[in-house]
């Protein structure tokens, strides 16, 4: 499962965090994958699946990477408040440690990375580690349409003739803030942005009664990269956790795990068309 997770992401069906557990997000990228290849599709990683999948990328699973001064150097942001008011008193929203930045660069978990590498310091320069093959993977190319599937919670890439060209697992609004409907349009990106909390949006189990803002960092509420959309105060963004989505809700946006919100930000161009799909 592992391996399979590592070829759909390098062909941008992404199954969110690559952690070699049989879970939703990478069943709905098999289905997209057997569907796109004319297989039966069933979502479990079958003999003809597993074919197609390293006939389609065939490539190593796990490389060697040396962890660099870059990676261990910060700076790091070790204790991160769980409430927008406490997030709102601290400059930087980094990472936590030198774990959770290698994880997002390959798109797993800090407890995969352990695992493929027992023993080993992931704070030491020097140290030669094994991790998923899917940094700087996944095809260039312009998308030309995006299509939020709000009950199947995924968002879908189009290129020029309508065909699929990028997949991504999302957490798409919740019933007190619904995700919006209708098509819309990109209105700009912004890399590393800063959040800004209004109290009128009401959020669940916010209790902030002023305006607050929250500086950039990947741990950022919105994540690494913001994509504004011309429906007011709607976005795609990314995430600090991860390992929630689509499993979890949002407040009304479109949220996806970070390298696939940057990954999505890299092809897109402002008047990029959005259309919210009910069914």
């Amino acid at each position: 499962m592992l391996a399979a997770e590592v070829l759909l992401d390098r062909l941008d069906l992404s199954p969110g965090v690559v952690d070699g557990t049989n879970g939703e997000n990478v069943q709905k990228a098999i289905v997209v994958f057997q569907r796109s290849r004319g297989l039966a599709v069933s979502g479990k990683l079958d003999q003809a699946t597993w074919n197609g999948l390293c006939e389609a990328a065939n490539t190593a699973i796990l490389i060697a990477y040396t962890i660099t001064d870059d990676d261990v150097r910060g700076p790091f942001t070790r204790k991160i408040p769980g409430d927008f008011e406490g997030m709102a008193r601290l400059s930087w929203l980094g990472y936590r440690s030198a774990a959770e930045l290698l994880a997002e660069r390959f798109h797993t978990s800090e407890a995969l990375i352990k695992l493929l590498n027992p023993g080993k310091a992931l704070d030491h320069p020097g140290t030669v580690i094994m991790v998923p093959n899917v940094a700087d993977g996944r095809p260039n190319g312009q998308f030309f349409k995006l299509e939020v599937d709000k009950p199947a919670k995924v968002v879908r890439a189009l290129g020029r003739n309508g065909e699929l060209v990028a997949f991504y697992p999302a957490s798409i609004g919740s019933a007190d803030k619904p995700a919006p409907s209708g098509t819309y349009a990109v209105r700009r990106v912004v890399q590393n942005p800063t959040y800004h909390y209004d109290p009128k949006f009401r959020f669940k189990g916010v209790r902030a009664h002023e305006k607050l803002t929250i500086a950039p960092g990947p741990n950022n509420p919105v994540g690494l990269v913001w994509i504004d959309l011309t429906k007011a105060s709607y976005g795609i963004h990314g995430t600090p956790r991860p390992q929630q989505i689509g499993k979890t809700q949002s407040h009304g946006c479109i949220r996806l795990t970070n390298w696939d919100a940057l990954d999505l930000a890299k092809h897109i161009r402002k008047g990029v068309q959005v259309a919210f799909l009910e069914a």
